[in-house]
């Protein structure tokens, strides 16, 4: 396939990674089994790893015929495809479903709709919202691990009475403007102290366009400077013309590592802070003693339709092109489908679910007190895909850029994003030659 062959410079270029990382993989295959042995990459590591290695144990443990073995991979997405290029792929690849596009494009990818349909698996088993993030082309690519979806998480302890609980806290994003005025806080030096919120912080920044009912694409082609696009970052901009481009970029230099006691929402210079269900874990650990409640983002005025966004992210298990042990790799993928298990596997790494289907348990077990909100919003009309396109890094680092020049005063928001319109419809008919042959 063409795309494979655009591969190959890869291949050439880092030999010398692929011969460690074959190196490894060889060693897995070593004989003494009698098992088919299913070589698994991941990404994980830690407690997510340790969470997975206990499915690939319960997996082993329920049948002797397949052993599959996990190794932990940095870099996974561009040793996966080098592994591909080179003709010596992993049998399993646990890699992000906004991948999925890159993947198939460069015929990366088996295609696993037919051995889905062999075992039972089919869409009525998923949340529809993360099932069309594994589908392309009409094809399956991949199937659910761990997924996410982003809600605000309010510290209640920095909150005035009138917005100290879900049920008080701004609906809308004039309300919402308000709070931030009355939340945010200047030292005696008249430096920032605290602030409600910074949405260039937290997770789900690239998702604000479709929180205002604009995107990056519309209709299959690009679409970053529609009148909901521009108003959305002219929102996100305002921040910046509130507090200051550079006393908020002073203010934001003193945070901490997100994964830390010194993430800004947990040493208490954020107020609000949105992200994923795993963030409660965060808080658990470096620092429970923070009263915490999380709402929906709020939706703008005059569009209560719009209410209900986040933004969507999805682990997956994919099948290289070329793996050894597509039907034994599958089976392995088909068994951490079955609810008890995934629901395990969530809870363990502080996920809501990607089935359909949820228990009771599930629910009222939970690590993450709010996980039924985290649910609703992912089942919901508003919850957000990353865009299918083969060029959705780009796309996100050409607005990342325009968002910036706005914050410097380089350029309106208007200016800024038809520029980044231009240069990213070019980029993208570039790609779809070279790639697609289109």
């Amino acid at each position: 396939m063409e795309g494979i062959r655009l591969l190959g410079w890869l291949a050439v270029a880092a030999a010398g990674v692929w011969a460690l990382v074959g190196s490894e993989r060889a060693a897995s295959r070593q004989a003494g089994s009698e098992r088919v042995v299913v070589t698994y990459w991941e990404k994980w590591t830690g407690d997510e790893k340790r969470s997975m290695q206990r499915v690939v144990d319960a997996f082993n443990a329920s049948q002797d015929r397949i052993e599959v073995r996990m190794l932990s991979i940095s870099g996974i997405a561009e040793k996966t495809l080098l592994a591909t290029s080179g003709g010596n792929p992993p049998d399993v690849a646990g890699l992000w479903a906004d991948q999925v596009v890159q993947f198939a494009d460069a015929g990366a990818l088996e295609d696993l709709t037919d051995l889905a349909r062999e075992f039972g698996i089919s869409e009525s088993d998923y949340i529809g919202n993360y099932w069309r993030m594994v589908v392309y082309q009409g094809r399956l690519y991949a199937l659910p691990t761990t997924p996410g979806c982003n809600a605000l998480y309010v510290n209640r302890a920095l909150m005035p009475p009138e917005y100290d609980s879900p049920e008080e806290f701004p609906k809308t994003l004039s309300e919402f403007d308000r709070f931030v005025d009355r939340v945010s806080r200047k030292g005696p030096d008249g430096r920032l102290k605290t602030v409600a919120f910074l949405p260039r912080d937290g997770w789900g920044l690239w998702g604000m366009p479709y929180l205002f009912g604009g995107g990056f694409v519309k209709d299959g082609r690009i679409d970053v400077n529609g009148p909901d696009d521009v108003e959305a970052w002219t929102w996100v901009h305002s921040f910046a013309e509130r507090f200051g481009a550079r006393e908020t970029q002073a203010f934001r230099s003193g945070f901490g590592n997100y994964s830390s006691p010194q993430n800004p929402f947990l040493s208490g210079k954020l107020a609000a802070y949105s992200d994923g269900p795993w963030f409660g874990n965060f808080i658990r650990l470096y620092n429970p003693k923070v009263d915490w409640f999380a709402v929906p983002m709020p939706h703008p005025d005059g569009r209560p339709d719009l209410a209900g966004y986040t933004w969507l992210n999805l682990n997956t298990l994919m099948i290289p092109r070329g793996a050894k042990h597509k039907r034994e790799a599958f089976e392995f993928i088909a068994f951490v489908q079955r609810q008890p298990v995934m629901e395990r596997l969530c809870m363990d790494q502080w996920c809501n679910t990607p089935l359909a289907r949820v228990s009771r348990e599930f629910l009222e077990r939970h690590p993450n007190k709010a996980i039924a909100l985290f649910d609703r919003l992912a089942r919901g009309e508003r919850a957000v895909r990353p865009v299918q396109m083969g060029i959705a890094g780009q796309i996100g680092s050409e607005v990342g850029n325009a968002v910036d020049r706005m914050d410097l005063g380089e350029a309106t928001p208007r200016q800024a994003l038809d520029e980044a319109q231009k240069r990213l419809e070019e980029l993208w008919e570039r790609y779809r030659r070279q790639v697609l042959a289109r």
